[in-house]
């Protein structure tokens, strides 16, 4: 096992090495001067010139990339090109922790209905309650975050006033529970039905009729034998899910004021703030990483016939 997961570690910088090679030669070689977007409508040639010296845009490529890996290293995505004088990780960070905050209580609505109601449903087949659940959980599904979002905020806001209408008071605020539902009735559906199939699956297999031929107690089989190997390919959902904690969407925090790093990112490549992209990049790709590891771990722990040599 520990041989497994040096071997994963190794490969983190290898595939970090290769998105932020990959995202730099866009920010590079792509149209559009980041020099430009800095001087606006005072920009000269002359100027332009020492601003690339102080930047250090008129040095070779190569020699550009292992200075900002060295600081990315370090933590320090040097400075946006638009708000000039501040880091990266100054803007950045805070974000981040508010994105992390809005995934973190989704993916709890998400897990909470969506697993229990997978198990329950998959010991229903053949009944109406199997079809019923899914349809339901289906609609739910398939409502734009755009049409939720105002049906939510008329419920809880305009006519119970149980949460106020828009910004952003923490994880432990009322108004987090606009937002926890909105995004996190999506992944029921998708949870649901998944756990369904993979529970399905494991009654069908031999080892539960041997466990229930010894007489073993229906609750004893459920939570020994068939929740824990069901949960198998939930675990491969659950990492994607761990990968992208750090972003959420875009009209969620447009519409309700929310200040997180979707909004500030779509920002950031629309006015060409490479510093500020390369850093999601970076970031993005070693949290995948990492959440796909965790994963692999993971998967030992829940079935102990996996094992890694």
């Amino acid at each position: 096992m520990w041989i497994y997961i040096a071997r994963r570690l190794l490969w983190v910088p290898v595939i970090v090495f290769a998105a932020s090679l990959m995202t730099f030669s866009l920010g590079r070689y792509a149209p559009g001067d980041p020099v430009e977007l800095i001087l606006g409508q005072r920009y000269e040639e002359s100027t332009a010139a020492n601003v690339r010296a102080q930047l250090g845009l008129d040095k070779p490529f190569f020699v550009q990339y292992a200075t900002y890996m060295y600081g990315a290293i370090k933590l320090d995505f040097g400075e946006s090109y638009r708000y000039r004088g501040t880091p990266v990780s100054e803007l950045l960070f805070p974000k981040f922790l508010v994105s992390f905050q809005v995934n973190l209580a989704a993916m709890v609505v998400s897990l909470s209905l969506g697993l229990p109601l997978g198990f329950w449903v998959a010991h229903k087949q053949g009944t109406w309650m199997d079809p019923a659940t899914t349809s339901v959980a289906l609609f739910l599904m398939s409502v734009p975050i755009m049409v939720s979002i105002p049906a939510v905020l008329w419920l809880l806001c305009q006519k119970f006033s149980f949460v106020p209408c828009s910004g952003w008071g923490g994880l432990f605020d009322l108004r987090i529970i606009v937002p926890a539902v909105t995004l996190g009735i999506p992944g029921i559906a998708g949870l649901m039905r998944l756990m369904r199939a993979s529970t399905l699956d494991v009654m069908a297999q031999d080892f539960v009729r041997t466990a229930k031929a010894k007489g073993l107690s229906p609750f004893v089989v459920d939570s020994r034998h068939i929740f824990k190997n069901a949960m198998i390919p939930i675990v491969t959902v659950l990492s994607f899910s761990l990968a992208g904690m750090f972003t959420t969407s875009f009209i969620v925090e447009y519409i309700l004021g929310i200040p997180g790093v979707g909004k500030f990112t779509i920002d950031a490549v629309f006015n060409r703030d490479y510093p500020i992209i390369m850093a999601m990049t970076i970031i993005g790709t070693t949290a995948f990483v990492l959440a796909n590891l965790l994963a692999d771990i993971t998967y030992a722990f829940i079935d102990p016939r996996i094992r890694y040599d």
